[in-house]
């Protein structure tokens, strides 16, 4: 290959580099209108739960809703779930109550996790991941503090702790 001929491949590649470049950032920093925002009303949405009928999250009108998505092979997930059912137990009278959704997996999976981490509160079975498309979760945990008359206080993507669940349940108690 002659310098001429170098020089044209070095540009095309550089250019192909420079569309990349741009796409990637203006794919970041364009927002998805149809996505679950901070101030929207929370989508409502039916699932069956891991042991029991199907609960609505309009059925829970009147409370404030720790909406957790997550997955039993997600090693933030497991750091967490430890503070998400400690809250559950300290809120619980005070008008609060946390939702695990998980996303995809069966209830043989799921039931050894939510029994080695003594899970009581709720647990919905996204089994197509319907609702995890629906609330466009991206990376897991991702965590939704709704208030008591459905609206979204407060989006979290990673994992929590117990101070910070606190802080953010506060803001959400009826």
């Amino acid at each position: 290959m002659n310098k001429k001929n170098r020089i044209y491949v070095r540009v095309a590649i550089l250019g192909l580099l420079l569309v990349a470049l741009v796409f990637a950032l203006y794919s970041s920093f364009v927002k998805d209108p149809n996505a679950v925002k901070v101030g929207s009303t929370a989508p409502n949405f039916s699932l069956e739960q891991l042991h029991g009928s199907d609960l609505a999250l309009d059925d829970l009108k009147g409370k404030g809703v720790v909406l957790n998505f997550w997955g039993t092979w997600c090693e933030p997930c497991k750091a967490e779930m430890p503070a998400l059912q400690k809250k559950y137990e300290t809120y619980k009278d005070k008008g609060l109550v946390v939702v695990g959704v998980n996303i995809g997996e069966s209830p043989i999976t799921i039931e050894p996790f939510i029994n080695q981490f003594g899970i009581d509160f709720p647990i919905l079975l996204d089994r197509k991941s319907q609702i995890t498309k629906l609330y466009r979760i991206g990376p897991i945990p991702t965590t939704f503090f709704i208030s008591p008359e459905g609206k979204v206080e407060e989006i979290f993507i990673g994992q929590l702790n117990e101070a910070m669940i606190a802080s953010k349940v506060e803001k959400i108690l009826p």
